[in-house]
């Protein structure tokens, strides 16, 4: 089993930062990418930002340039700093894994339990 536990999130005023961290635990074999998602009140979960194995990164275009991604191999912990925000930014945030948990076994996707981003006007 694969755990991800999300922190960072809270209530911040526009023009404001914020910082995500997720830290994934348990049955790991191999990663094969970490990211972000994020749901606002009405709307479909979207994708925020990725980051790949080999290190490629891909961005929502409504948050390229005001948010990067990074992430510390070692210990399966990917990172969101949220600059500029704005109340569209306004969601709860989900980490997100791909990967296996042994050679053996197909892949699977995991997700956080999300934490909520508020910015206000």
């Amino acid at each position: 089993q694969v755990q991800l536990v999300e922190s960072g999130g809270g209530l911040v005023q526009a023009g404001g930062s914020l910082r995500l961290s997720c830290e994934a635990s348990g049955s790991i074999f191999r990663v094969v990418a970490m990211g972000w998602y994020r749901q606002a009140p009405g709307k479909e979960r979207e994708l925020v930002a990725r980051t790949t194995a080999g290190g490629s990164t891909n961005y929502a275009d409504s948050v390229k340039g005001r948010f990067t991604i990074s992430r510390l191999n070692a210990k399966n912990t990917v990172y969101l700093q949220m600059d500029s925000l704005t109340p569209e930014d306004t969601a709860v945030y989900y980490c997100n894994l791909m990967g296996y948990t042994s050679y053996d076994v197909p892949g699977d996707e995991y997700w956080g339990q999300g934490t909520q981003v508020t910015v206000s006007s």
